[in-house]
């Protein structure tokens, strides 16, 4: 049934309403068009790790992996008080199905984008639109770290800033940036850029998020601007959002 669904001609269209069809059919209700939806807060994870390479897709099944999370996060857990650990391996990049979760002490992030507590089977998920979200894309570590990486591909794969400008965008958005997005990010990043050499401390800091390793001899000062784009790039809307 799902092969079935997935495969039909009204599954795969694209999300572009048809002008010709705005008034006949405003609400979609006859399935012309594809309705964008925000992804799950599973998927919104695994698709920042995937963008960057570090997801790990290899091991299937097994038990839950804890990823980071803030430290005290369980300090009010009682009867008994537990501590979280954080993996210390490639654990941590496993997918979001596998996420330790613990009852009323959801992960952030996963509470943060509307994932359910697994108490109780949940066919429809709420879906919101919050601050926090944005908040949780920009600072959560596991999305620093993964914005990290992907600046480093960037930066290994061309010397270029407009070349490496397309590498982000697809990688992230299976597409290319458009004029205006191109020129608002080469001005963001002419910025960071020059922060970032007049505090080399900041960049350091930057750099080092997460467990994957800093590639030996690169400007770490070049690679926290880098990064800093990459987030802003993670943080869009679209890059959220099945179409």
């Amino acid at each position: 049934m799902v092969r079935l669904m997935v495969t039909s001609a009204a599954y795969q269209q694209d999300s572009d309403l048809r002008p010709e069809l705005a008034t006949i059919d405003p609400g979609n209700r006859l399935l012309e068009s594809q309705n964008p939806r925000r992804l799950e807060a599973e998927f919104v994870r695994d698709n920042a790790l995937f963008a960057a390479g570090l997801l790990n897709i290899a091991d299937i099944g097994g038990p839950s992996v804890h990823p980071y999370q803030p430290e005290g996060y369980y300090a009010n857990i009682e009867f008994p008080s537990r501590s979280y650990v954080s993996e210390t391996d490639d654990r941590e990049y496993r997918r979001g199905l596998y996420m330790h979760r613990q009852r009323t002490f959801l992960h952030p992030m996963l509470a943060n984008f509307d994932a359910t507590s697994r108490e109780d089977a949940v066919c429809t998920r709420v879906v919101s639109n919050t601050p926090q979200q944005a908040l949780t894309l920009l600072n959560d570590p596991e999305f620093v770290e993964a914005a990290r990486v992907l600046a480093e591909h960037a930066m290994s794969a061309s010397t270029d800033d407009a070349s490496r400008l397309g590498f982000i965008y697809e990688h992230v958005l299976d597409r290319l940036p458009k004029a205006n997005e191109r020129e608002s990010l080469t001005g963001f990043l002419a910025q960071q850029r020059e922060y970032y050499k007049a505090n080399a401390a900041d960049a350091g800091k930057l750099a080092h998020v997460g467990l994957s390793p800093v590639p030996a001899g690169i400007d770490e000062s070049e690679l926290a601007a880098w990064t800093t784009v990459c987030r802003v790039v993670l943080n869009l809307h679209e890059s959220i959002t099945r179409y």
